[in-house]
């Protein structure tokens, strides 16, 4: 995923997160909020308090690398992307379908 199309400000996570707007699921929780730039942007968040920061990193990079295959850049909204403990009960095709079908919720 090309930087441009990344929320890395901790203020643009926190207004995002502000607007109150968000659907979850076991594995994910998605705040979204009208798009600012000519296209959107994805945000990733994974809490300290399920892993170290190898693990962490790890599942940043895999969830990257789903949405790669699944969002739509052109889409409305800018989107924040919080992992949650049920993420590591699952394997890579059972979170990537649970993030399509999250995705698919907020109608990008």
């Amino acid at each position: 995923m090309k930087k441009e199309y990344r929320v890395k400000e901790s203020d643009e996570f926190q207004k995002i997160m502000r607007g109150r707007r968000f659907h979850n699921s076991k594995s994910y929780s998605l705040y979204i909020e009208e798009r600012k730039e000519d296209h959107a942007r994805f945000g990733i968040s994974v809490p300290k308090k399920l892993g170290n920061a190898v693990l962490r990193n790890k599942t940043k990079r895999q969830v990257r690398s789903m949405l790669q295959h699944l969002a739509p850049y052109d889409g409305k909204y800018d989107v924040i992307i919080i992992v949650r403990k049920g993420y590591f009960s699952k394997s890579y095709d059972d979170n990537e379908k649970d993030l399509e079908k999250l995705m698919k919720t907020v109608k990008m």
